[in-house]
């Protein structure tokens, strides 16, 4: 009773008031008017939402097993496409077993393939720190030593290119500018000089020229890309933005990717795309992981990344990561045991990884191949 007491209470003093002016009847008009539109307009959307989500739920329940095939049909296409433009299918495993042994165990060695099945180590770590002037020819099933440089040195990097390999760079104390020649019997010539002293590089071959990304002079560290081709000088041909040692580097598609690596004190996630037509340096993607120390190797138009580590000397990981040409990575595999400062080589459409480092300090003498499938 005491509701139907205070409502005409409060409609009799409403009516004691005095009148709106006519400007506020107008203002209070058009809202009204526009509260009307509103609503009609959310309630025309609501029908039609139901009547596509109808539309929709009847063409996916459909029984046609004609429509349901050319959809299928249509999809699988285009996920070929995208796996064709992308270099690498996101369903690549790596499947590895140990298939042979090197002559002694060693770390941070130069590796370069000289033909379809064999590749060289060159340099090196021992188990006893101590640097190494071995030549080693090896295949995915045996390795023997057949040469030596004229001195030790350990994270040089090397490279094939008019029928021969490349050494660039290393170190023992200090860094070493060289460039030398090492021929597929183990002989070595003097090929020329790096602009700077350089250990810890990387590098590729891309059309007969040979990229060589950043490394350390024994003060400084570098973010040059240069490009070189025997008889000739090295040049800058693009810069990494920030110092770069130890990069994971691989060519595919007429282009390096440049995978992680150490900058300063820290390990790196960065991908990059260097495009030596154009110049251009592109960040792709990133790794799961800030990585450093790992080997890069490219088979079926992807790049893997083997091993490597962190900031810390003793997180080494066994992830085996495959990056596709858009940067997109995945986890493709596991090694036995974590790695870092290990070899890889493409051989034969699969890739042999070599020695390596692990978190106990042990340095392994394996042969490992590795073998992608989708």
């Amino acid at each position: 009773m005491g509701g139907l007491t205070t409502r005409p209470s409060c409609t009799l003093e409403a009516m004691s008031l005095p009148p709106p002016s006519p400007r506020i009847a107008r203002r209070e008009t058009r809202r009204a008017q526009l509260r009307r539109r509103r609503l009609g307009v959310a309630l025309t959307l609501a029908i039609l939402i139901i009547v596509l989500a109808s539309v929709l739920g009847s063409s996916g329940s459909s029984s046609g097993g004609t429509h349901s095939k050319s959809a299928g049909t249509r999809s699988s296409a285009t996920a070929q496409a995208t796996n064709v433009r992308s270099g690498a299918s996101t369903h690549v495993r790596v499947v590895i077993s140990q298939t042979g042994v090197l002559p002694i165990a060693e770390q941070d060695a130069a590796t370069v393939a000289m033909s379809p099945s064999a590749f060289l180590l060159i340099g090196g770590i021992d188990q006893g720190e101590t640097s190494l002037a071995s030549i080693v020819s090896a295949t995915s099933s045996q390795a023997r030593t057949i040469g030596s440089l004229p001195t030790a040195l350990h994270d040089a990097s090397a490279s094939f290119t008019s029928g021969a390999a490349y050494l660039f760079g290393g170190g023992v104390v200090s860094s070493f500018p060289q460039i030398t020649k090492v021929n597929a019997d183990g002989t070595t010539q003097p090929a020329g000089d790096l602009p700077t002293p350089a250990s810890d590089v990387a590098s590729a071959t891309i059309a007969e020229t040979v990229y060589i990304v950043g490394g350390y002079t024994g003060v400084t560290p570098l973010h040059t890309i240069l490009a070189w081709r025997p008889g000739g000088q090295p040049h800058v041909a693009g810069l990494v933005p920030k110092p770069l040692r130890y990069a994971a580097v691989a060519a595919v598609d007429g282009a390096l990717v440049i995978a992680g690596g150490t900058s300063g004190e820290s390990a790196s996630r960065d991908i990059y795309r260097f495009d030596p037509s154009t110049g251009q340096l592109t960040k792709i993607g990133l790794l799961p992981q800030p990585l450093t120390h790992a080997a890069a190797a490219a088979a079926n138009g992807t790049v893997f990344v083997f091993g490597g580590r962190g900031s810390s000397p003793t997180s080494q990981t066994r992830a085996i990561l495959a990056i596709s040409h858009s940067g997109k990575v995945t986890r493709a595999g596991l090694l036995p045991i974590g790695l870092s400062d290990l070899a890889a080589v493409p051989l034969e459409g699969h890739v042999v990884v070599a020695g390596g480092r692990d978190q106990n300090g042990h340095v392994h003498d394996e042969i490992l191949t590795a073998t992608a499938t989708s």
